[in-house]
């Protein structure tokens, strides 16, 4: 067999796990859902009340419900069934959203509703995320982890960004905002029904001695309290978590905020043109994810998420230079894979080196923390473009993170991780021994055992 077959069999062997394939489907149906209610949303304030003010303060219930329920919901996930919440939260969500499209078809919507819609909407994700990555180490042995990490990574931005937002827009267009918000709801209430038949399943075994384990299970304060204490405890997790955050701070602004600006100035059809370059982002942060999901967890799994990260931004510096599209586009298109070939590599890991117990605690520090500076990145870019012109922005944008990159490999002794563990030893025996069984054994300082 060539090795391209055996690349897309790995990349497709999670599909084979019935319970894999019940939660891959709701995913998609939910991410899709959200897509549509991004346009949904716009219109129906724009029917409401036709003021940016409005829209504005609407859009933001969602990152509302995000950040105040990120923490609160990976403590919960290492409390509780990770299936209960995945079902409650798809549950509650399709009833929020039935509401809103009852209200829509009889007229008797008012922004409020729609605003509430969009905070629960956001705060189901604040509980969604952390579940899903903590129930997939139950769900999948751990040398399945990077394909399942890279489906999904090729299926948010496909289906959120892509055809979601598309679909919506032709039928509001078509029709008007009522029948989008029954598509919307519809979809989650398909999730919903999907997750019901996941099985019921006993978490697999977290360390070795039950003495050690780092959830206390006291109360909720702290559990919190024991992550930080692990984040913080863990070299390579703390700074791969500034790092990340450092980079949010640095790249969301531009490409968000500035981009439509500096797409104004050089082409004439500038909303277009900026949907374009949108979409060479999404697209390459899809084919990122697939990519990387078709292949084996690197050796230097860090060093190569790091690099990512960091030497993805590197084309920023010719969306700064250049005047073409054609470049732009492929620009946009790199840092879109490089970024989704990183984000598969981290879910992975955490996934993989986090205790079992705790991956809920540390995924949500990790939304929490992504979420706090891209807001910041978004307020401050403005301001600081009436100061700098935008292209120097775009070329700081470019070059700071591989610097930072740097930083963190060094100080977080990445290499010193990967040598001590290396997880692609493990991952080869459990292939040839073919243990079926999810999860890995996991020692007191959070990394796994893997005897050669």
């Amino acid at each position: 067999m060539t090795e391209k077959k055996l690349s897309v069999l790995r990349s497709l062997r999670p599909l084979a796990s019935r319970d894999y394939r019940l939660l891959f489907a709701a995913v998609g149906i939910e991410v899709f859902g959200t897509g549509v209610w991004t346009i949904v949303m716009i219109f129906q304030v724009i029917a409401l009340d036709d003021s940016p003010l409005a829209l504005s303060a609407v859009a933001t219930g969602m990152s509302l419900g995000l950040f105040a329920f990120s923490i609160l919901g990976g403590v919960i996930a290492d409390r509780i069934s990770k299936r209960r919440i995945i079902i409650t939260v798809q549950g509650c969500t399709a009833a929020v959203m039935s509401v809103v499209a009852v209200l829509s078809l009889t007229g008797g919507i008012q922004l409020w509703h729609v605003a509430a819609a969009s905070f629960a909407m956001g705060a189901g994700s604040a509980f969604f995320y952390p579940a899903y990555s903590s129930y997939l180490p139950e769900v999948l042995p751990p040398e399945q982890l990077l394909a399942a990490n890279g489906l999904e990574g090729a299926l948010r931005p496909t289906l959120g960004q892509g055809l979601g937002p598309a679909i919506g827009g032709i039928v509001v267009g078509v029709f008007f905002p009522a029948i989008g918000a029954v598509i919307v709801a519809g979809s989650y209430a398909t999730a919903f029904v999907l997750t019901l038949f996941l099985t019921h399943r006993d978490a697999p075994n977290g360390p070795e001695n039950p003495e050690e384990s780092v959830s206390e299970h006291n109360s909720v304060w702290s559990d919190l309290r024991a992550g930080v204490r692990y984040v913080v405890g863990t070299r390579w997790l703390l700074w791969t978590l500034l790092f990340g955050s450092s980079l949010a701070l640095i790249i969301q602004g531009p490409i968000e905020v500035l981009l439509p600006f500096l797409t104004r100035e050089r082409f004439q059809d500038a909303e277009e043109t900026f949907g374009f370059l949108l979409a060479a982002y999404g697209i390459g942060g899809a084919v990122g994810s697939l990519v990387v999901s078709s292949l084996k967890l690197p050796r230097r799994y860090l060093t190569f998420m790091i690099g990512c990260w960091g030497g993805g931004t590197l084309p920023l510096v010719a969306i700064g230079v250049a005047d073409g599209l054609a470049l732009m586009l492929v620009a946009l298109f790199v840092v879109g894979a490089a970024t989704g070939a990183g984000v598969v590599i981290w879910g992975t890991l955490l996934q993989r080196l986090v205790p079992l117990d705790m991956i809920g605690r540390v995924a949500s520090l990790d939304f929490f923390v992504s979420i706090a500076f891209m807001p910041v990145s978004i307020a401050i870019a403005g301001p600081i473009s009436l100061l700098v012109p935008i292209p120097v922005i775009f070329m700081v944008a470019g070059i700071l993170p591989p610097l930072l990159a740097l930083i963190a490999l060094l100080a977080g002794r990445m290499r010193s991780s990967e040598v001590g563990h290396p997880l692609h030893l493990a991952e080869d025996a459990n292939v040839a021994e073919g243990h079926p069984e999810a999860g890995s054994t996991i020692d007191d300082s959070g990394l796994p055992r893997s005897d050669p």
